[in-house]
C-alpha cells in the first residue's frame, strides 16, 4: 500500500538521509561498490508508488540498476515564431499567444522484459494541465514508431485521479506492430486560454505514464515520475499620457489596436483590456514576434501618434528537469522599436510584462507640403487674387468714370 510505505518512509528518514546529497546513484551505466552492512533501495525511475526497501548486504559487492521492467517516458513540446514562420523540435519550454494551438508529443518506450514474460500490458498516458491550457480531444493521434494507429486505445476526458486526460492501451499486447523496444508516441494540441497565467511560473503540462509491472499479476501496475513542460506568454501595457508623462498628465478617450504580422503577410489581431478611466491598455497573450500598435481613437484636441512597430524578444530555457522553481526559467523579455517612438521597460511585479508611455501632443497638425491642403490654399489663395484683380479693375473704371 502506497500510504503504509510512505508512513515507513518517515519512520526510516529520522535515522537516514534520503535526500539526492545523501544518497548515491546507480543505472545501467553506472555501478558502485558498497561493503556489509544495511542499505536503503529507493527506485528513482517510478513515481509514488515505486519500490522502496531495506537490504542487507552480507559481503563487499558491486552493485547495478537493472531498468528492463520499466518503460522509458518523456513529454514535450514545440515553439512557434508565427512572424517568422519558423517551429522548433520537441522540447520542455515555449512561448506562445493566447489561442494558440500548441503541439505536444507524449511517448513511452516499451521495456526490455515485454515479450518475454507478459501475455497482457497495461500502458496508460496520463496527461494533467493547468487551468491555461485547454486539451483540443479531436487531436489526438497515436503511433508505433512512426506508423500511425487507430484502434487498441482510448481517450478518456472523464478521470478518477483529477487528469486532464488519458490515452489508455488496456492491453498493449493487442496491437500486433508492438514489441520490446517500440515507441508509443501520442501527438495532440492543447489551445492556449484566457486564463493563461502572464510570464511569472508560466503554464504547466506534466504527464507520466502508468504500466503493468508483474507479469503474474495482471492487476499490479506503476507509475513513472511526473515529467513537466510550461508554456509562457506575455503581455504589453501601454499608458496614454497628454503632452508629457506625468501622473497629472494621464490622458483617455483614446483607442488602440495592436496587431501581430504573420509571415503569410496577413495580420493577427490582439484583444485589449482598457483601464475604466481609459488610461492603460493591456495586450495579454503575447508571445515573441513583430507587432503594430495603432492609435484608432484619438482624444479631442490632440494630434494622432502614427503607428508604432516593435519586436517582443522572450530569452528562457527550452530544457528543464522538471525541478527547482518554475520562475527561473524566463530570463528576460524585451521589446525593440522598429519604427515610432517608443521606449518598453519590463515591469518587476509582473514578471513577462512590458510596459510603455505613449504620448499625444495638442494642437493641429499643418498639413504637409505637397499635401491636399496646400492645394487648397492655392485654390483660395487664386480665388483670393482674382477677386482683388477684379476690384482693382473696377475701381480704375469708377476713377475714370469721374474723371469724365
Amino acid at each position: 500500500d502506497v500510504y503504509k510505505r510512505q508512513d515507513k518512509l518517515a519512520v526510516i528518514e529520522q535515522y537516514a538521509n534520503l535526500s539526492e546529497n545523501g544518497m548515491d546513484t546507480v543505472s545501467e551505466s553506472k555501478s558502485i561498490k558498497v561493503a556489509a552492512g544495511y542499505y536503503l533501495f529507493k527506485d528513482t525511475t517510478t513515481g509514488i508508488s515505486g519500490n522502496t526497501y531495506i537490504a542487507e548486504v552480507v559481503g563487499n559487492v558491486l552493485i547495478k540498476a537493472k531498468n528492463s521492467h520499466v518503460p522509458g517516458f518523456e513529454k514535450k513540446l514545440k515553439d512557434t515564431n508565427d512572424t517568422e514562420g519558423t517551429t522548433t523540435d520537441w522540447q520542455d519550454v515555449a512561448d506562445h499567444d493566447i489561442g494558440d494551438k500548441i503541439p505536444f508529443k507524449l511517448e513511452g518506450t516499451v521495456p526490455a522484459d515485454y515479450d518475454a514474460e507478459y501475455t497482457s500490458y497495461y500502458f496508460a498516458f496520463h496527461d494533467e494541465e493547468e487551468a491555461g491550457l485547454t486539451f483540443n480531444p479531436e487531436s489526438v493521434k497515436v503511433y508505433v514508431g512512426d506508423a500511425e494507429i487507430k484502434t487498441g486505445f482510448e481517450v478518456k476526458t472523464t478521470t478518477d485521479d483529477g487528469c486532464s486526460f488519458e490515452v489508455v492501451f488496456s492491453n498493449l499486447k493487442t496491437i500486433t506492430s508492438v514489441e520490446a523496444g517500440s515507441k508509443i508516441r501520442v501527438e495532440y494540441t492543447s489551445t492556449l486560454n484566457d486564463k493563461a497565467v502572464i510570464g511569472g511560473d508560466g503554464n504547466l503540462n506534466k504527464a507520466q505514464l502508468e504500466y503493468s509491472n508483474n507479469p503474474r499479476d495482471t492487476s499490479s501496475k506503476d507509475k513513472t515520475v511526473w515529467d513537466n513542460v510550461v508554456v509562457f506568454t506575455y503581455q504589453v501595457v501601454v499608458n496614454k499620457y497628454a503632452n508629457s508623462v506625468g501622473e497629472n498628465n494621464k490622458l483617455g478617450g483614446a483607442e488602440f489596436t495592436l496587431t501581430k504580422k504573420l509571415k503569410d503577410g496577413k495580420t493577427k489581431d490582439i484583444a485589449v483590456v482598457k483601464s475604466p478611466d481609459g488610461k492603460q491598455f493591456t495586450f495579454k497573450g503575447l508571445d515573441d514576434g513583430e507587432y503594430t500598435l495603432t492609435e484608432t481613437v484619438t482624444p479631442e484636441g490632440y494630434n494622432t501618434i502614427d503607428p508604432i512597430t516593435f519586436n517582443v524578444t522572450a530569452n528562457h530555457e527550452i530544457t528543464w528537469d522538471g525541478t527547482g522553481n518554475r520562475d527561473t526559467l524566463l530570463k528576460s523579455l524585451t521589446g525593440n522599436k522598429v519604427t515610432g517612438e517608443i521606449t518598453f521597460a519590463e515591469n518587476a511585479k509582473v514578471k513577462g510584462s512590458l510596459v510603455t508611455d505613449i504620448i499625444n501632443k495638442s494642437g493641429t497638425v499643418l498639413p504637409s507640403t505637397g499635401g491636399m491642403g496646400t492645394t487648397v490654399f492655392y485654390v483660395v489663395g487664386g480665388g483670393l487674387m482674382a477677386v482683388a484683380v477684379v476690384l482693382l479693375v473696377t475701381c480704375l473704371l469708377y476713377t475714370s468714370d469721374a474723371a469724365d
